[in-house]
């Protein structure tokens, strides 16, 4: 079986629950993070573990961005304002110089509840967005053969359910109708230490809060917004972000 060049690595921030969406981050956000494998193998990798290594002497750490807005062990250390600083600057230019593209989809649910009479699945709707707009990504890249999306396991069921939301817009249950057989979902725990899914972690959050407060000062998403897919002309709203409804 052929594999194409590019990986894709993605992480969600809020949940798709529909029922009693929480008013301080009524957001579901999927973010698909595309790197080319060379690139990541070469670049990206070395860039996270030297990273670690500064920060924590070793690179079994995991870099999750609730626990490093939180300042919850491992990151306990950034209570100090002036090692938070250095770290954040460090992280900061990590992503920005780490070679990837971002393609998201935030579903705005309170929006979505009250334009719906049976609105449809926050996460598999985001999916389709992401699917629909990473093919069309692979295709004017000239992707050859299978494109693996790294997904993070969240629990039997989910999974099962996830996969199964996947394979029907893959065979066809998309805008276009079309069949995106060269895409492969593939479930990894997050204890693998996956150096994709930890930046995929960073972005997903920044960009639902820019949805939800776009005055308010967001360092992380004025980096991310250069990441996001665009069309011939550098827009991305709608390429490489797409916002519901």
């Amino acid at each position: 079986m052929l594999n194409s060049n590019f990986i894709v690595y993605v992480d969600e921030s809020g949940d798709a629950n529909l029922s009693n969406p929480d008013p301080n981050f009524p957001m579901f956000v999927l973010a698909f993070c595309i790197f080319n494998k060379a690139h990541y193998v070469d670049f990206v990798s070395p860039s996270i573990q030297r990273f670690k290594f500064k920060y924590f002497g070793h690179d079994a750490v995991i870099l999750h961005e609730r626990e490093i807005r939180q300042q919850t062990p491992p990151f306990a250390f950034l209570k100090s304002v002036a090692k938070r600083e250095a770290f954040m600057a460090d992280l900061d230019d990590l992503v920005i110089n780490a070679p990837f593209t971002v393609i998201a989809a935030v579903i705005d649910k309170l929006a979505l509840k009250k334009r719906y009479a049976r609105p449809e699945d926050p996460y598999h709707l985001s999916l389709k967005f992401c699917m629909e707009r990473l093919q069309k990504y692979l295709v004017t890249n000239d992707a050859k053969g299978t494109s693996h999306i790294i997904f993070e396991r969240r629990g039997h069921e989910e999974d099962n359910a996830l996969e199964l939301e996947f394979r029907r817009i893959k065979d066809g249950k998309n805008y276009a109708a079309q069949t995106f057989q060269d895409l492969e979902i593939v479930f990894a725990h997050k204890k693998i230490n996956s150096g994709g899914l930890q930046l995929a972690d960073l972005v997903a959050r920044p960009i639902g809060l820019h949805q939800l407060r776009p005055r308010q000062t967001n360092r992380a998403y004025s980096i991310i917004e250069k990441k996001f897919c665009c069309n011939t002309t550098g827009e991305f709203r709608g390429f490489g972000l797409k916002c519901f409804p």
